[in-house]
C-alpha cells in the first residue's frame, strides 16, 4: 500500500477527551504508514481548555477556531438542548469566520485527505466551500446512522436530532468510519464502514495492576460536588477524580482519600491501568481505554446528554460494563467484586483498528481500492465470535 508522503489535514471537536485521543491514535497509525499529518484544527469550546498534553502527543501545528458546542447549566452538569440551539444561532458569524479559516489552510497545505473527528464546522465547510479534497469522518456516533443499528426506545426527538447532528457533521464525507464497540456489517448504501476503537500505542501496551483505590473522570466538573457527597459518607474508599475544568490546579487534595486532578494524559493512563474501577460520564474513547484494559467500568452519561446515554447502552452489549444514572458507587464495588468478564475476543477486535483504517484510507487516496477486497475477512464474520449482549 503506497501511503507515503500523502499529506493530511485533521479536524477535531474540542469537546471533552475522546475526539482529541482519536485523532492521536490516527496519527500513529497514519505515520506508521510514511502520511505526514500536516495541521489539526481543533474546534475550541469557551467553558473549557485544550489541555497541555494534547501539543506535547501531536507535534504538529495545531490552529483553534471557534466551534459549536453544548450549553451547560450553571451547576456545569447538565446539557441545555434550547440553550445550546440558541447559543449557536447568536455565534453564527463567527463561526462563517472559522470557516475561512479552515478554507486558507486546506488551500495552504493541499491535503490529499482530510480527516474529521466529529468537529460540526467540517459538515458545514463541505456545504459552502464544495472542496475537492477527500473528507472522511471518523466517529462512534455513525453508528447510529447505520440502517441496521438499533437505538435506545423511547427517545424519538432525541434520536431524530442526534442522528441530524451526526448527518450533518459528515456532510459531504467519502467515507463515515464508525468506530464500533464489536464488530458489526458495513453500510455501503451510507458510506458507513466499521471500524474498531482507536486507541493509542501507549493504551495498547500499558502494565495492569489492581491497586485499591478507583478512577474517575468526568466530562463536567459540576458532578465533582456528587463524588464530593459520596466520598463523605465513605471516606474509607480512595478515590481518584480527573476533570478539564479550567484554572484547576494540577491537583487538589480534597483529603487523604480523595484527590481530584487536572487532565494529564500520561497520569490520567497510569492511574487508570493500576485502579480496580473505573467510574466515567459515559465517553466513548474512556469506556474503551478501561475495558481494553480488563477494568470494571460504571457509565453514568451527563443529563441530557443522549449521545452518552446511546454509548453506554452500545457498551452494555459487549458485557463488560454496567450503567446508572447516578453516582452509586457502592454498587459499583459490589460489582467489582462479581466482576469476571473475559475481554480476549473484545482486545483482539480492538487490535485489528489499525488495519481497519488503513485499509479504508488507501481505498479513498487511491480510488481504486476496493474495501471488501481488502479486508482478510468481514466484519460480520468476526462478530460471530464476538458474544455481544441484546439490551
Amino acid at each position: 500500500m503506497n501511503l507515503e508522503n500523502k499529506k493530511c489535514l485533521f479536524l477535531v471537536q474540542g469537546e471533552g477527551r475522546g475526539h482529541m485521543t482519536q485523532s492521536i491514535s490516527m496519527k500513529q497509525v497514519l505515520e506508521s504508514v510514511g502520511m505526514e499529518v500536516c495541521e489539526v484544527i481543533i474546534g475550541k469550546s469557551d467553558h473549557r481548555e485544550i489541555p497541555s498534553f494534547y501539543a506535547e502527543k501531536m507535534k504538529v501545528r495545531i490552529s483553534t477556531v471557534h466551534s459549536p458546542n453544548m450549553a451547560l447549566d450553571k451547576k456545569n452538569k447538565k446539557v441545555k438542548p434550547f440553550a445550546t440551539s440558541l447559543k449557536s444561532a447568536i455565534w453564527l458569524p463567527q463561526y462563517f469566520k472559522s470557516l475561512r479559516v479552515i478554507h486558507q489552510k486546506v488551500k495552504e497545505h493541499k491535503p490529499d485527505i482530510i480527516v474529521n473527528f466529529f468537529e460540526p464546522l467540517c459538515g458545514f465547510y463541505s456545504m459552502f466551500y464544495k472542496s475537492s479534497v477527500p473528507i472522511v469522518s471518523v466517529a462512534h456516533h455513525y453508528m447510529f446512522l447505520h440502517s441496521d443499528y438499533k437505538m435506545p426506545k423511547g427517545y424519538a426527538v432525541s434520536s431524530a436530532s442526534l442522528k441530524f447532528y451526526t448527518w450533518l457533521t459528515s456532510f459531504g464525507s467519502k467515507k463515515r468510519l464508525a468506530l464500533s464497540f464489536y464488530p458489526f456489517e458495513d453500510d455501503l448504501r451510507r458510506s458507513i464502514y466499521i471500524v474498531p476503537p482507536l486507541l493509542r500505542k501507549e493504551v495498547l501496551n500499558y502494565p495492569t495492576s489492581n491497586d485499591n483505590y478507583l478512577l474517575v473522570y468526568l466530562l463536567n466538573s459540576g458532578y465533582c460536588e456528587e463524588i464530593i457527597a459520596w466520598h463523605r459518607k465513605n471516606p474509607d474508599t480512595e478515590i481518584h477524580c480527573f476533570t478539564d475544568k479550567k484554572d484547576m490546579p494540577e491537583s487538589e487534595q480534597f483529603d487523604a482519600n480523595l484527590t481530584f486532578h487536572r487532565l494529564n494524559d500520561q497520569k490520567f493512563l497510569s492511574l487508570m491501568a493500576n485502579s480496580k474501577g473505573v467510574v466515567t460520564t459515559s465517553g466513548f474513547e474512556t469506556v474503551n481505554e478501561a475495558m481494553f484494559m480488563g477494568k470494571p467500568v460504571f457509565l453514568i452519561p451527563v443529563e441530557g446528554h443522549y449521545e452518552q446515554f446511546c454509548n453506554s447502552q452500545d457498551a452494555l452489549r459487549t458485557n463488560l460494563c454496567m450503567f446508572g444514572k447516578k453516582f452509586e458507587i457502592s454498587k459499583f464495588l459490589d460489582y467489582i467484586d462479581n466482576f469476571n468478564s473475559d475481554n480476549t475476543s473484545y482486545s483482539d477486535w480492538v487490535k485489528k483498528s489499525g488495519e481497519y483504517i488503513v485499509r479504508n484510507i488507501y481505498g479513498l487516496i487511491n480510488k481504486g481500492g476496493n474495501v471488501k477486497q481488502l479486508y482478510p475477512e468481514s466484519s460480520a464474520k468476526q462478530a460471530s465470535r464476538l458474544k455481544v449482549k441484546s439490551i
